[in-house]
């Protein structure tokens, strides 16, 4: 079943390939392919992504200023050339995509229910090389505000989470399987782990992040899956972390049959405000 979305004001830049500044760009603007403000865009964006991924020469796909829905949509590769993807860039203030969470926060029981309902991210990025992700909003999901699998090279930047207390599941960055992924200068609010790692990430960095509230930065849960990656090399620097359940934490799962292996924790410059458990290792984790 298709979930319907609300898009409102929302920028998204990404860059996937590198290339150098100087490249030219063939533009693949979504209005050309049918997609007009308060209408639903899906096809049009999936044939303006199709015809600009399957191009040999730069492109970048456009979207115009307005009001739009859009249900779930994958954008799949690999790419022939350099694509740049735009949408709103002409906006000055920051754009929202709302995932409009309240009323599925009800059924977000997974923890207890193994066959629950499996409820939509606002945002995945799988398997991207050399990507920018800058000036979002991204406000009340059904679930994770943001996935990022097999990526590498990744930077969210300006990047602003909103979520209440109360949502269930709602983590801000969740990180799997990724290299080299830079979160710097984002404000996080929400009702589980602001930033979370799970197996093979690597060499992450997150700079200059307010988290709160919120469950704080978490490695893990670990060691709940049979053949989990090793997580290493993880820098938090000059952030603040307020009103939070915890500051610092990794959590792995107990009795795992796994050896999971955490190394390369660096943990400097973080202030901490009415946070509950501001350095944590949890060895017996259970939610």
């Amino acid at each position: 079943m298709d979930l319907q979305l609300k898009m409102i004001t929302f920028a998204l830049f990404l860059l996937l390939v590198s290339s150098s500044a100087t490249a030219q760009f063939g533009v693949f603007d979504i209005s050309k392919y049918g997609a007009v403000p308060n209408g639903d865009i899906t096809q049009a964006l999936t044939n303006a992504w199709s015809d600009a991924c399957a191009s040999t020469t730069p492109g970048k796909v456009v979207i115009s200023r307005g009001i739009y829905n859009l249900k779930q949509i994958e954008f799949k590769g690999p790419c022939m050339a350099l694509l740049r993807f735009k949408l709103m860039e002409q906006f000055k203030h920051h754009k929202t995509q709302n995932g409009r969470g309240a009323n599925a926060w009800t059924q977000n029981n997974c923890a207890k229910n193994k066959s629950c309902k499996k409820l939509s991210m606002n945002f995945g990025f799988g398997f991207l090389n050399n990507t920018i992700v800058r000036d979002i909003t991204s406000k009340d999901n059904k679930y994770f505000h943001v996935s990022v699998l097999g990526c590498n090279n990744i930077t969210f930047t300006n990047f602003k989470i909103v979520a209440p207390t109360t949502s269930p599941n709602t983590d801000g960055i969740h990180i799997g399987r990724s290299t080299h992924v830079n979160i710097d200068n984002t404000n996080i609010a929400t009702g589980d782990d602001c930033i979370s790692l799970g197996d093979g990430s690597k060499q992450i960095t997150v700079l200059n992040v307010t988290c709160g509230p919120g469950h704080g930065t978490s490695v893990g849960s670990l060691g709940k899956y049979p053949n989990e990656e090793r997580v290493e090399d993880f820098f938090v620097r000059n952030c603040i972390l307020n009103n939070s359940d915890n500051g610092v934490r990794i959590k792995t799962w107990p009795d795992t049959p796994e050896t999971i292996t955490v190394t390369g924790m660096h943990f400097k410059d973080i202030k901490m405000i009415n946070v509950k458990n501001p350095i944590i290792i949890d060895q017996e984790y259970c939610p």
